[in-house]
């Protein structure tokens, strides 16, 4: 479905009322970008509560106005022992159930995972809407929004984590969860590893050139250029965090699709070669698949365990 473009400013902290809307996103996204570690803090969380079935939720550190989402929802699949756990972020419009193969893979080597929902996704879907449209949409401004909450909430299941004992924390994510995971290991000393299926560079790119989000740029290509996009989501994209040097140092691994038709192999290219020249170094696997066929055999077999491999030895 091809939804309305909207600016979206009612969702970003002294928006409303803006007379410029490209005015006040330029000035916004800057300054998002400049003081990125404050914009991205959660205030703390104060009611966990992990039930019978090891479902966790909280209050989200963001109020949007979807009520249905202000509560994040996580899934525990406990490891065998205490020490190592993973924060899991699925991809976009991912299932409650979606990627629990991968958690009970996980699993099996003693290590714990968390696997959060994604803001408007399966039981944080906004009243009326089958996809996750906000997180990804041609409402700008509500995507900004959604997006510094994913980071935030993912910041807050790692204060969980450590609050139940867990020393060694990894991040893995997908598609956009990879995007969502990388910003936030950028942004939070609690993370010792990082794991990401799929690599891109500005939000803006992949909304604007991937296959899976054709409709989201058709409501939104006759009101802003790509290079405007790029500049007003910068802050929730990767990119700019890689060329502030954020992530020297940090042990990453990231597996990819040749002919990804959705996080483009050329921009994957970019954001490698950003990485080393910023200083990091991380280990990386390139599929003959695209993107979703990463998911399927023998690929999904291959990226898996070497993703497990890597995993157990950087949280070990």
């Amino acid at each position: 479905m091809v939804r309305p473009f909207e600016w979206g400013l009612e969702h970003l902290d002294g928006g409303a009322g803006q007379a410029d809307p490209a005015a006040f996103l330029h000035e916004y996204s800057a300054n998002a970008i400049a003081r990125s570690r404050e914009w991205f803090e959660p205030a703390p969380a104060t009611d966990y509560r992990l039930d019978s079935e090891g479902v966790l939720t909280f209050t989200s550190a963001v109020r949007s106005p979807y009520p249905e989402n202000n509560t994040v929802y996580g899934q525990v699949f406990r490891g065998e022992k205490k020490g190592p756990a993973v924060l899991l972020l699925p991809n976009w419009n991912a299932k409650w159930n979606g990627q629990r193969g991968l958690c009970e893979w996980i699993q099996r080597l003693g290590i714990t995972v968390l696997k959060m929902s994604m803001p408007y996704h399966d039981r944080r879907m906004a009243r009326g809407h089958e996809r996750a449209d906000q997180l990804v949409g041609p409402n700008v401004g509500l995507t900004l929004q959604a997006n510094r909450q994913a980071v935030q909430d993912a910041k807050l299941c790692l204060r969980w984590l450590e609050q139940e004992g867990f020393s060694k924390i990894g991040i893995l994510g997908t598609s956009i969860g990879s995007s969502i995971g990388y910003i936030t290991m950028m942004h939070d000393a609690g993370v010792h590893a990082g794991g990401f299926f799929h690599v891109s560079t500005y939000f803006a790119d992949v909304v604007s050139g991937g296959m899976t989000t054709n409709h989201v740029w058709e409501g939104m290509r006759e009101h802003v250029t790509v290079d405007e996009l790029r500049e007003y989501w910068a802050p929730v994209s990767p990119m700019p965090y890689v060329e502030l040097g954020l992530g020297a140092g940090r042990n990453s691994l990231m597996v990819y699709g040749k002919y990804d038709p959705t996080f483009l192999p050329e921009l994957t290219a970019q954001m490698l070669d950003a990485l080393r020249k910023h200083g990091a170094n991380p280990k990386t696997l390139e599929l003959s698949c695209g993107h979703y066929s990463l998911e399927l055999a023998p690929f999904s077999y291959i990226a898996g365990i070497r993703m497990l491999r890597f995993l157990k030895g950087a949280l070990a």
